[in-house]
This record gives structure tokens, C-alpha cells and sequence, in this order.
């Protein structure tokens, strides 16, 4: 396949655009993940919950998953977050400012991915959470003018059962919001194939099948997510850059990347950005979409995901246009919700950097 990653007719490399203006999808969000840190501050006092240091006067912390102990830290820092969310009204604050968060970075269309059994006993269950976040979801786009669809997801240290009761959950309300199915949590732990009945549950249900993927592991775990998963885009992916066969098989099936290159080095992944393979990728005509994974604990939002591949790879505006164009294509979005954002890409890119103040 010939990757469209040429740059086109023109070179904008030396542009500067503002990329908070550029129109873009966001794919790879959390959802505690996705709180403003303040406002975890904030309710943390509220209720007189102590917060961990590396949450307070050391944030962002430091993390690393090179190891399970460093996946451990980073999972304990994610369960204390989760814990300051104890009212409907902290769900609603926290997708409402997620939803501006990423207004402010130029999103246009959000997927924001939860486990309802992460929540389920604060909440009434998983159904009852499951309709809090929907609500949430549609108060906050009506306010905010951002699309916004949930991608619910398993966890991959409990059992495959429960999986299969989410992917249950999210195939009733398929079509209403509801437009994934994932599986995250460290991917060295539990057997990824035993994950497959509930995919195929939420295959049936046509939903986007999102594993998480080819992070911590390498292509093996790729390979998994596609022969037993059928994914359909891969959470991180990024290491698929390492088997250039299986790149290509990824490329010529059109299984879209959600890369999120400021996690990677925080989890240790990569030592810095410049080693974030993201020209390899597009190089070889993947689909990737940049993501910010869990702005809360990485300390990066959206717009920071596209700066930092801008400065660490040299990449010139009509290439971050592409990218953010790969994101609106990788989406669940309707179609003319697609079309319009396209278009609005394209005016970024025709504008004259200079006037746009950038």
C-alpha cells in the first residue's frame, strides 16, 4: 500500500500553526484519566481524602511500568484518583471539563473509554453508572458543541466473565452512545485470549473492537489482539513498528493506532519522544491517532500529544493535518460529522500562520 504520509504537493514543515485550532478526534481517553488535575485537588479536600505526594506537590508523577511493581504504582495512583468521584454531580463535573479540555485543544470528536465495574459500587451498578455517564455525556456535548461517544472496557486483570457481562452492557446500548468495546489494564497480566467470546459478543453488536495492545508488550501481543480480538484499532499499537511484516499486516487491514506518545515515555517505553516511533509507522501508511491517554497522571492533554510529535520529529503542519485527518477516519463520528471536520482541517491548513498569530 502506498502511505499517504508524502506530504503532498506543499511542505509546510517550517509552519506554526496553532495547533490548539487544529480540528482533531480524540480516541485514547480515560476516563478518571481524563480529570483536570485541580479539580481532583479540589474534591480530594472536599472530603478529606489524603492524597499520595506524587498526586500532590510532586505532580505529575514519576512512573515507570518497566516492571509489574512500576505498573502497580501507576494502577494505585489511578484507584486514589478514581476514589475523590463520590456524587453524580463529580461525574458530570468530570466529563463536563473533559469535554472542555478538549474543545480548548481543537477536539472535535471525543471517545472516552470507561469500566463500569470500576464505579459500580459507588453507583448503583454497572447499568445505573452506564446510564449516569451517557447523561453526562449528552449534558456535556449539548454545552460544549464537542461529539462525545463512550467506549466501554473490560479489565483485563479480572475474570474473562466479567468481560462478557460488559460486553453485554455496551452491546444494549449500541447505537445509544455507546459505540466500542476495549480491554485494558496492564497486558501482561491475564490471557488475552480468553477475552475473545466477549469481543465476539460486541462484535456482533457492531461495535469498534479497541484492545489495548502492543505497549508494554511487543508484537506477539499485537498479533493476539487481531487473530483472537478482530480489533479494529489498537490502544497504543505502537510496537508494532518493531515487526515491519506485521506493520504491513496492520496497514493493509486498515487497524487504526492510537498512539499516545507522552504515556509511552512516562511508562517507560521509550526513553524520550524522539524515540516514539511515529515516522515508522506512518512511514509504512498506518492509520494513527494521537491520544492523551490519562492527562491526569501524564500531565498532557490533547493539543500536547500533536506539539510534542511536532518538535520531536520535525513534522511540518501539513503532516499534523494528516494526522488529526487519521483521527476524524479512525473515529466511530457519523459520516457527516467526518466529512465536516475533513473540511475544517483543510481550512487550518489553508490558513496563512503568520495572521493566524500562532
Amino acid at each position: 500500500m502506498t502511505s499517504r504520509w508524502s506530504g503532498g504537493e506543499r511542505d509546510d514543515r517550517a509552519g506554526t500553526r496553532d495547533l490548539h485550532r487544529l480540528p482533531k478526534a480524540h480516541l485514547h481517553l480515560h476516563f478518571t484519566g481524563s480529570m483536570r488535575h485541580s479539580t481532583l485537588l479540589e474534591l480530594a479536600r472536599r472530603d478529606g481524602i489524603n492524597l499520595p505526594e506524587q498526586l500532590v506537590s510532586e505532580w505529575p508523577p514519576q512512573l515507570s511500568a518497566a516492571d509489574e511493581k512500576g505498573w502497580f504504582r501507576f494502577q494505585r495512583l489511578y484507584d486514589v484518583a478514581r476514589s475523590v468521584l463520590r456524587t453524580e454531580g463529580d461525574v458530570r463535573r468530570l466529563v463536563r471539563e473533559a469535554a472542555e479540555d478538549d474543545v480548548r485543544d481543537g477536539g472535535r470528536w471525543l471517545e472516552i473509554q470507561v469500566d463500569p465495574s470500576g464505579y459500580a459500587a459507588r453507583f448503583g451498578g454497572i447499568t445505573a453508572f452506564t446510564d449516569l455517564v451517557l447523561d453526562a455525556v449528552a449534558e456535556a456535548s449539548a454545552t460544549t458543541g464537542l461529539g462525545i461517544a463512550v467506549v466501554v472496557a473490560a479489565n483485563r486483570t479480572r475474570h474473562p466473565l466479567d468481560a462478557r457481562t460488559l460486553a453485554r452492557l455496551a452491546a444494549q446500548y449500541a447505537g445509544r452512545g455507546v459505540v466500542g468495546f476495549g480491554l485494558s489494564n496492564d497486558e501482561r497480566r491475564g490471557t488475552t485470549s480468553d477475552f475473545a467470546p466477549a469481543f465476539a459478543i460486541a462484535e456482533r453488536a457492531g461495535l469498534a473492537l479497541v484492545p489495548h495492545g502492543g505497549e508494554l508488550l511487543g508484537p506477539g501481543s499485537i498479533r493476539v489482539c487481531l487473530d483472537e480480538l478482530h480489533a479494529d484499532r489498537l490502544g497504543h499499537g505502537v510496537r508494532a513498528a518493531e515487526d515491519p511484516a506485521l506493520l504491513d499486516r496492520i496497514v493493509q487491514a486498515g487497524v487504526a493506532l492510537e498512539v499516545c506518545p507522552v504515556s509511552n515515555v512516562a511508562l517507560g517505553v521509550y526513553s524520550d519522544l524522539t524515540s516514539v516511533p511515529l515516522p515508522t509507522l506512518l512511514a509504512a501508511g498506518a492509520t494513527v491517532a494521537l491520544g492523551a491517554d490519562d492527562p491526569l497522571l501524564f500531565g498532557s492533554r490533547l493539543a500536547g500529544q500533536y506539539a510534542t510529535m511536532r518538535a520531536a520529529h520535525d513534522l511540518g503542519d501539513d503532516q499534523l493535518a494528516e494526522l488529526a485527518r487519521m483521527s476524524v477516519r479512525a473515529s466511530r463520528a457519523p459520516q457527516e460529522v467526518r466529512a465536516g471536520l475533513i473540511g475544517e482541517i483543510d481550512d487550518w491548513l489553508a490558513l496563512d500562520p503568520v495572521r493566524m498569530g500562532a
